[in-house]
């Protein structure tokens, strides 16, 4: 195959969406920080120690009106306890990862990251159609919402891509 039958990416001029995929891009490469800083977090409360100090901090903590929801903050994580945080962090690792592949693919203009977040971000839309109807949340709802406008954006994006390559 030639360098000009080349279909691994659109030239980045030739794209009529960058700033769409650059957007999108950003906003997996934000989620994939905050998953780092999350799982951080879990491997270093993995140790007994830590997580002590940890729930000590929060009772001692002077939170104005939200006494009952600190609380529940420590009785959840005194059941969840230590152990379980690796678990956290590997799981959280993943989806680092997968975020992390998504935006660096998207950031490249590369045709099949545009493909690999839609079906990465489709099967999570279960997941959090049930959180939302299950447990309330404008939250929830937001992120529901703009995740099903990225994949139908995405879709879009991906079948004019694919129309664009061949007419190439």
């Amino acid at each position: 195959m030639s360098p000009t039958h080349d279909t691994a990416a659109v030239p980045a001029a030739a794209h009529p969406h960058r700033a769409g995929l650059r957007l999108i891009a950003f906003y997996e490469i934000v989620k994939t920080v905050c998953l780092l800083l999350v799982a951080a977090a879990a491997f270093h409360l993995d140790h007994a120690e830590n997580f002590n100090h940890l729930v000590r901090w929060l009772e001692h903590l002077s939170l104005t009106d939200s006494s009952g929801l600190r609380w529940k903050l420590i009785s959840t994580l005194v059941d969840f306890g230590p152990s379980r945080f690796v678990a956290v962090g590997v799981v959280t690792l993943g989806y680092a990862a997968l975020f992390g592949i998504e935006g660096i693919g998207l950031l490249m203009g590369k045709y099949w990251a545009e493909w690999f977040t839609v079906i990465a971000t489709a099967s999570l839309i279960p997941v959090e159609l049930y959180e939302t109807l299950h447990r309330f949340g404008w939250l929830k709802l937001a992120v529901l919402a703009g995740n099903v406008a990225i994949v139908a954006y995405l879709v879009r994006v991906a079948l004019q891509t694919r129309a664009m390559r061949r007419m190439q």
